[in-house]
């Protein structure tokens, strides 16, 4: 017997980064299908940029107090409550979650919220699992925000020795005494310098010969520097093997050598990167192709190979960020809606982010080598110290410092990097200018409060060389 299908004019799978496509639906009157099998929010406000800043907030404060000798005060942290962070952070993720409901609910007239997994049996059809097992839905156009999820390496004997992940790290409620954190991106250095300020003795294990090796390695060289005077780093060696050790975890590292290493702690946590979900929904099945990793294979307009399929997010696999994601969701939903002439890309190069660890590192762009493949002799590059403008003297900070890179024939600005504090906030207004494809002359042009730490990007830009 055939089964029952629904029909939507929208299909839209994932409620993190979609609910942009959801509501813009909803409010053009539309009927429209949410597919979502985690809580809603996805994964930032449920394991990810918002629960992690919440945590790393006060691991700031806790190093702000630690350094300040070096302005002449003598402090110290005398208590971290960690049991109160983490009910603050939990706090702020169920408020999250609680407003998102009452959204769906309010527009619940024209939105069916189908809270279950669900994978596709063809091009604009998807079967759901869960408490609607078998109910066949299906949309005239169809949104893919299917995120990812922590990828798990296949270590010897680490399932059984258990591990934690950026989203079961989220349920402690204590601060292990040590922990091994396997991978050296900026999940594991983020968690990394929350636990270590938190009390933990840290040690970091990574395969490659540095740590968040997409960075400029300037910034890498003193990035690695800094984080070892609060955790132990262990580059080159790829962890083999895990077990259990008394009431703690070991695990067993080798070098490209054939050397062996033995770590013991607390517990683990795993922190290698990401994999895609794209095997859950079965994209395939749908005729959606993926690339070598898994991810959907999308053009600059976000359309995937399929007609009137779509996908962004983390399920492209292309600059996992939520404010990248926020912007794609605009920009499928505006070519949805839109003829050929008015289709809109991505430009993903303009896209800033933030590693919010200790020091806190930001970047737009291209870095230098990336430059100088795209335009060979074509690059200047120029450098500042944040110890080059008033108030990063007056802050006695040593080690922060910002890389411009612009093209020699125009001086239009093609990448920014700066490792320091505030470094976040700073690129901001890089960001801005190679948004609408500005030159280095847009910013140094300009009046910068003095003395102030955004001094540092035009005097960075001022030495373009």
């Amino acid at each position: 017997m055939a089964k029952n299908i629904k029909d939507y004019d929208v299909l839209v799978i994932g409620a993190g980064v979609a609910l942009n496509v959801v509501f813009k639906a909803v409010e053009a009157g539309l009927k429209v299908a949410l597919v979502n099998k985690d809580d809603l929010g996805g994964t930032c406000l449920n394991v990810g940029c918002v629960p992690s800043k919440i945590l790393i907030y006060p691991a700031d404060r806790i190093r702000e107090v630690e350094e300040a000798g070096r302005i002449g005060v003598k402090a110290q942290v005398n208590e971290v409550n960690f049991a109160s962070i983490m009910a603050r952070m939990n706090k702020a993720r169920n408020h999250g979650r609680f407003f998102l409901r009452e959204e769906i609910e309010k527009n619940s007239k024209n939105l069916d919220y189908y809270h279950a997994p669900a994978h596709f049996t063809g091009p604009y059809t998807l079967e759901l699992e869960g408490q609607f097992e078998g109910q066949l839905i299906r949309g005239k156009k169809v949104f893919i925000a299917s995120g990812s999820r922590p990828m798990i390496p296949p270590i010897k004997g680490l399932g059984e020795t258990g591990y934690l992940t950026n989203e079961s790290v989220l349920e402690l409620q204590k601060p292990p005494e040590s922990m091994i954190i396997i991978g050296g991106g900026y999940i594991a250095v983020e968690y990394a310098h929350f636990f270590s300020a938190a009390g933990s003795r840290v040690t970091i294990i990574e395969a490659l010969d540095s740590l968040i090796s997409q960075e400029e390695p300037e910034i890498v060289s003193v990035f690695e520097t800094e984080l070892s005077r609060y955790a132990g780093i262990n580059k080159g060696l790829k962890v083999v093997e895990a077990g259990r050790e008394g009431t703690g975890v070991f695990v067993t590292a080798q070098d490209k050598n054939g050397g062996k290493r033995k770590f013991t702690a607390e517990s683990t946590m795993v922190a290698v990167g990401r994999v895609s979900n794209a095997d859950l929904i079965r994209a395939a099945a749908a005729g959606i192709q993926t690339d070598d990793r898994n991810y959907i294979r999308v053009d600059d307009g976000l359309l995937t190979n399929v007609e009137n399929i779509w996908a962004f997010g983390d399920a492209t696999g292309r600059q996992m960020f939520t404010h990248a994601g926020d912007r794609e969701a605009e920009i499928a939903w505006h070519n949805a809606t839109h003829d050929e002439t008015k289709k809109m890309g991505m430009d993903f190069d303009s896209v800033p982010h933030a590693i919010f660890s200790h020091p806190q590192i930001a970047g737009v762009g291209l870095t230098e080598k990336e430059a100088r493949r795209r335009y060979g002799d074509d690059v200047l590059v120029g450098r500042a110290s944040y110890s080059d403008v008033a108030k990063g003297i007056a802050m006695q900070e040593k080690v922060g410092f910002a890389k411009a890179i612009a093209r020699k024939k125009d001086r239009k600005l093609l990448g920014f990097h700066i490792l320091g504090p505030l470094a976040p906030i700073l690129i901001q207004e890089v960001a801005n200018t190679i948004a609408n494809g500005g030159s280095a002359d847009y910013i140094t042009g300009s009046m910068h409060i003095f003395p102030e730490l955004s001094e540092l990007i035009p005097e960075a830009l001022g030495r373009l060389a």
